[in-house]
């Protein structure tokens, strides 16, 4: 079985972070990207990716969405040397303003200890919140795309247009 250049792997509870990885698929084109569940797919399945794509919603105050707690310990066990990153978290600015998108903080604190190479930082301009543990150690960025389907579902798109352009890029897969 032969498999995309990009492997994206996401969690969902409430079907927003599943239908941004669809939005990516279609943006990048399905040739280029491999979807995975980890609700239903193994997270072992990075194996077959150089690049991979990670979604993840922050729930409640700061608590990861229940499919990536259950694979929490599994991450460790895995290779992440010689793998790019470039993960997209969902959160609630308004709702939880003190612990916006904390659980794409967690993920990718994880996986660059473990050696993955990560890309696709976000500029947090735009954005009204008051604590993040996903911001850069400057605090000028996201560590990848800040998305908030509650309050600015509007901007979804547009975000997502100049971000997959820019991980194109930063993965190497693009000419420009």
């Amino acid at each position: 079985m032969s498999h995309a250049p990009i492997g994206l792997f996401y969690g969902s509870s409430t079907c927003y972070t599943e239908m941004v990885a669809d939005k990516i698929r279609e943006r990048l084109g399905s040739e280029l990207v491999d979807v995975h569940n980890i609700a239903n797919d193994p997270i072992s399945n990075i194996q077959f990716y150089q690049h991979l794509i990670l979604g993840i919603p922050t729930w409640d105050y700061g608590e990861l969405q229940e499919d990536w707690e259950e694979i929490w310990d599994e991450i460790d066990e895995l290779d992440w040397q010689g793998r790019t990153i470039a993960i997209y978290g969902l959160g609630d600015q308004e709702g939880y303003p003190e612990w916006f998108l904390d659980a794409m903080g967690y993920l990718h604190h994880k996986l660059v200890n473990l050696g993955a190479r990560a890309v696709g930082y976000w500029p947090n301009e735009g954005f009204e919140f008051e604590q993040s543990k996903a911001l850069t150690g400057d605090e000028t960025q996201f560590v990848g795309l800040a998305l908030d389907e509650e309050t600015q579902f509007d901007l979804t798109d547009e975000r997502l247009d100049q971000w997959c352009l820019q991980i194109l890029r930063e993965f190497g897969l693009t000419d420009g």
